[in-house]
């Protein structure tokens, strides 16, 4: 289904789907970064693409409620079409890459990687691989806060698989230190404290 999702609504920006079965039926919200061109004029796409989804895959009262992407450089799906599209349009792997990082930087992203692999250049297969900030590879606070995104670019050579991972600026990091601001007064006390238990220690 999200193969299809993201074939279907490529003009639109998709970035990613989740599902939910629910008493009424099937929950399906799709994430995209133009909502306008999904619901069409009437609703007219929106039902086609509902009735298209229940042939295909027979879920029970599917509903497709579309929501827009906020902030459309830190959806990682969406970002990794965007790169794929550059491969695909000719740019060199690398060069694209790094504008794909740095855009996604930019935005204010914690930590972004970026995996490319396949017949990058010449005709063996090899990865290409780029990090900045900071990336949680698993465990449960991986599952929590990195986004994830998958795309494939078709070139000549033949394909290339493109992973996009984001820690958005609003994650909450277990081991990230976080400063406070202290006022006079607060600054102060503390300094008491301190001069306090350094006169005991003598």
């Amino acid at each position: 289904m999200d193969e299809y999702f993201r074939k279907e609504l490529d003009r639109a920006g998709y970035g990613g789907m989740d599902i939910k079965r629910t008493p009424m039926g099937t929950q399906i919200t799709v994430s995209v970064e133009k909502p306008g061109m999904i619901i069409g004029k009437d609703g007219r796409r929106i039902k086609r693409l509902t009735d298209d989804i229940n042939r295909r895959q027979e879920l029970d009262n599917p509903q497709i409620d579309v929501q827009p992407i906020a902030v459309p450089d830190l959806s990682a799906p969406l970002m990794a079409n965007r790169l794929a599209k550059l491969i695909e349009r000719g740019w060199h792997f690398r060069r694209a890459g790094r504008s794909t990082l740095q855009r996604i930087m930019d935005k204010g992203a914690l930590g972004c990687e970026i995996i490319m692999s396949g017949k990058l250049k010449g005709p063996r297969g090899r990865m290409e691989k780029m990090v900045d900030g900071y990336i949680k590879h698993c465990g449960a606070v991986a599952e929590e806060i990195v986004d994830h995104g998958y795309a494939i670019a078709k070139v000549k050579s033949g394909v290339i698989g493109v992973r996009v991972r984001i820690v958005k600026p609003d994650a909450k990091v277990p081991d990230a230190l976080r400063m406070v601001a202290v006022n006079k007064e607060e600054k102060e006390k503390i300094e008491d404290k301190e001069g306090k238990g350094k006169e005991e220690g003598e």
